[in-house]
C-alpha cells in the first residue's frame, strides 16, 4: 500500500514540474500578431461587392467605346481600343471609296460615255482603249465590295468586343483571392509502392 501512494505521488510531482516548464516556455515565446482582427463576430470587409459593376461596365462601353476600360480603371486599354475600332473604320473607309470608283465607272461605260477616270493615262491623255475593261470593273467591284462588307464586319466585332471586354474586367475585379481560400494542386510520392499521386487541394481558413 505504501508503495502504491509513494509512486502515485512521484507521478503527480512529475506532471507538475512538466506543466511548470511549458507554461514557462509558453510565457517566453513572443505572442503572434493576428492577421485579422474580429469585432463582435463580425469582419469587415473593404470592397464590397456591387453586382451591378458588370452591367455599368458594359453600358459606358456602349455608349463610348473605352469609357468601360476608364470605369475600370484599366487606362491602358482605351488606345488599344480606338486604334482596333480606327483600324477597321480606316479599311472599311478605303474599300469603300474604291468601290465606288469602280461602280461609278461601271454606270457610265452602261450609259454609253467613254469619259470615265480609265479612259485616261497619268498624264491626262485620253486611251483609245480603258485601261480597265467592263470585265475588270466588274470584277474590282466584286472584290472591294467583299473587302468593305468584312471591314464592317470586323469592326462591329471589334466595337462588342471592348464592350465584352469591360464587362469581364470589371467581374474579374471582384473576384475573391483572399489568401484565406485557394486551390492548390499536388503530386505525392507513395512510398508504399514508390508510385505518383496526383491531387487539389482546397483550403479554406476562417
Amino acid at each position: 500500500m505504501l508503495n502504491k501512494v509513494l509512486i502515485t505521488t512521484l507521478f503527480l510531482l512529475i506532471n507538475c514540474f512538466s506543466l511548470l516548464a511549458q507554461n514557462k516556455d509558453d510565457a517566453e515565446r513572443p505572442k503572434e500578431i493576428p492577421d485579422e482582427v474580429v469585432v463582435d463576430s463580425i469582419i469587415e470587409i473593404k470592397n464590397p461587392i456591387n453586382p451591378l459593376s458588370p452591367a455599368k461596365a458594359a453600358f459606358y462601353s456602349a455608349i463610348l467605346p473605352g469609357l468601360g476600360q476608364a470605369y475600370n480603371k484599366k487606362y491602358w486599354k482605351i488606345p488599344l481600343v480606338y486604334a482596333a475600332l480606327g483600324t477597321g473604320i480606316y479599311f472599311y473607309t478605303t474599300n469603300n471609296k474604291e468601290y465606288n470608283r469602280y461602280r461609278d465607272a461601271y454606270k457610265s461605260r452602261l450609259a454609253g460615255f467613254t469619259n470615265d477616270e480609265f479612259y485616261f493615262d497619268a498624264n491626262g491623255n485620253q486611251l483609245s482603249t480603258p485601261r480597265v475593261t467592263d470585265d475588270g470593273l466588274r470584277r474590282a467591284q466584286k472584290l472591294f465590295r467583299r473587302n468593305k462588307e468584312i471591314s464592317l464586319l470586323v469592326t462591329v466585332g471589334l466595337y462588342a468586343l471592348n464592350i465584352i471586354d469591360a464587362n469581364v474586367d470589371a467581374h474579374l475585379l471582384q473576384y475573391n483571392v483572399d489568401e484565406n481560400l485557394s486551390l492548390v494542386p499536388h503530386y505525392k510520392i507513395n512510398e508504399m509502392d514508390a508510385t505518383g499521386n496526383l491531387g487539389l487541394t482546397l483550403n479554406f481558413k476562417f
